[in-house]
């Protein structure tokens, strides 16, 4: 489907206006929305690219400003040292409550968009994948995809570095995608074990994949972009999205 020109919403959260970013297609009708949690970097091209993609395949896809408490709005941080650490510190920065709030804003306001029908999943890269793990606790939530998930096994999430994401998994009720590169440093193999245990120790549905792939493989900037395991993962994404929000 073609789509539209991006546009953005300024989505009310308790912690201020949240900058979401929205790609949909270009005929006029009720769409699916995908909540897309970009990487510690915000809104890059890297990001716009997959957003695009998706909302192409009949989705409404909203990409919000995870930091919008701490960045102009329309921010993005760039794919250097400056940009990593300034990510990483605010990730622990901003309280694991707000991420929350953020959450349960942005569903209650996609919900009542005149372009959605009212069906609702959440994806995420990185910090996004976590993110989007998160979220699926809202029972609005109808399926989430996780890409190479950061922090879920260290529970370093937020400010204080503690959140109780895995103690709370038994509260998601849509369908899990969970992906993983078997090479990334930041998710060992000790590490998706624990995650994976979690998630067998509930009724949660979920499917794991591991592919031999470094951290960020999905990005298609940079050197550990992986062209020929994208092709494999892209038709994964779409069979869970199309089996939980369009049948």
């Amino acid at each position: 489907m073609r789509l539209r020109q991006t546009s953005y919403a300024d989505v009310p959260t308790p912690s201020g206006l949240m900058r979401t970013h929205l790609f949909n297609p270009v005929i006029e009708s009720k769409f699916p929305a995908v909540i897309l949690y970009s990487e510690i970097y915000q809104m890059t091209g890297p990001i716009a690219r997959t957003a695009s993609f998706l909302a192409g395949h009949g989705y409404l896809i909203a990409v919000p400003e995870v930091f919008h408490e701490f960045a102009k709005p329309g921010e993005a941080f760039a794919y250097d040292k400056e940009g990593t650490d300034r990510g990483n510190q605010l990730k622990t920065t901003k309280r694991i409550a707000s991420f929350d709030s953020d959450a349960d804003s942005l569903i209650e306001t996609l919900a009542g968009f005149e372009q959605c029908n009212g069906m609702i999943a959440t994806m995420g890269i990185c910090l996004g994948g976590h993110l989007a793990f998160r979220a699926a606790m809202n029972p609005m939530v109808r399926s989430a995809v996780c890409l190479y998930a950061t922090d879920l096994h260290k529970h370093s999430l937020g400010k204080g570095m503690c959140d109780n994401t895995l103690d709370r998994v038994n509260e998601i009720q849509g369908e899990l995608l969970m992906i993983w590169g078997r090479q990334d440093p930041h998710i060992p193999n000790e590490g998706r074990r624990l995650i994976y245990e979690s998630l067998t120790k509930t009724e949660v549905l979920f499917t794991w994949h591991e592919f031999n792939g470094e951290h960020a493989f999905m990005r298609d900037e940079g050197h550990r972009y992986d062209p020929a395991l994208v092709s494999l993962i892209y038709p994964l994404i779409l069979d869970l999205l199309n089996r939980t929000l369009k049948t």
